[in-house]
């Protein structure tokens, strides 16, 4: 009818369409507004490669002029049926079946820190793909939860976390005093990995046996990343894989992804905005 209203009367084009005129405008003021607001819901939640559900994505959207609530999101996405892919569970990695000794737990679920390069967070997660599996470890800076540190390998060793911890150094300028948190794994508890901390004045935390809350915050990166970046799509050779993670990692999770945690920013916006004089 809209399109037409040039040529016909509006008389005649609701007659042959059987409906009234105040229900034409009426649909006109609030439906065409409906409608646009979908598509942008569906272009901010394809552009997200479908990572994101209502909350971020409203962010995202107010952040770009578009004013919505997070029910109104919420409700677009059901109603074009648009699903944020789900993480299925993953079996642990954690060996904790060692003579190695074990380190105090310090951080003690303190996961709020007021500054960069106070508390990092680590941990390990396997990677199935077409050519065996890969064991990604991470290091998070708890402040703005930036990934710092990353490492894939073939081998889950203390090489492993090794490479992790020493890529989250380099990253951040070898910065002092920094509590190490992680499980109380082998490789974490191993001679070469103290080393590392011992040589640049760093302070090891471990969580409890068995408690995983006391890593929480590195497990639910991990359970995003499993989500956002993995479950839903078919994982291809290693080299593929690591592709996959980079670009998850490197240029969606930290620069784009918006975290609760920061505001609703992303960790890299986060730590500029807090860096600024």
């Amino acid at each position: 009818m809209d399109q037409h209203q040039m040529n016909y009367s509006m008389k005649a084009l609701c007659e042959a369409m059987a409906v009234s005129r105040s229900g034409f405008y009426r649909w006109k003021r609030f439906g065409c507004q409906e409608g646009m607001r979908d598509q942008k819901v569906a272009q901010a939640f394809h552009g997200q490669k479908g990572r994101c559900g209502a909350p971020s994505l409203t962010q995202e959207l107010n952040a770009n002029g578009l004013d919505v609530s997070e029910r109104t999101v919420g409700r677009s996405l059901h109603r074009q049926k648009l699903r944020v892919r789900y993480a299925r569970k993953f079996c642990r990695t954690t060996d904790s079946n060692h003579t190695y000794a074990i380190s105090p737990n310090l951080l003690e679920r303190q996961f709020s820190v007021d500054c960069p390069n106070q508390v990092w967070v680590g941990d390990i997660t396997y990677l199935r793909t077409t050519e065996g599996w890969l064991y990604l470890a991470v290091m998070m800076d708890l402040f703005s939860r930036q990934i710092v540190g990353w490492q894939i390998s073939t081998r889950i060793d203390q090489q492993l976390v090794n490479d992790a911890l020493q890529s989250a150094l380099a990253n951040r300028g070898f910065p002092a005093r920094v509590m190490i948190h992680t499980d109380r794994g082998s490789q974490y508890c191993s001679h070469s990995f103290r080393a590392i901390i011992k040589k640049y004045k760093l302070n090891q935390s471990m969580s409890r046996k068995g408690n995983c809350w006391d890593n929480a915050v590195a497990e639910s990166f991990f359970a995003s990343l499993k989500k956002q970046a993995i479950h839903g799509e078919p994982l291809g050779n290693h080299h593929q894989t690591r592709q996959r993670i980079f670009e998850y990692i490197e240029l969606y999770y930290n620069r784009v992804r918006r975290h609760s945690a920061n505001g609703w920013m992303s960790p890299v916006n986060f730590e500029r905005l807090h860096s600024q004089p």
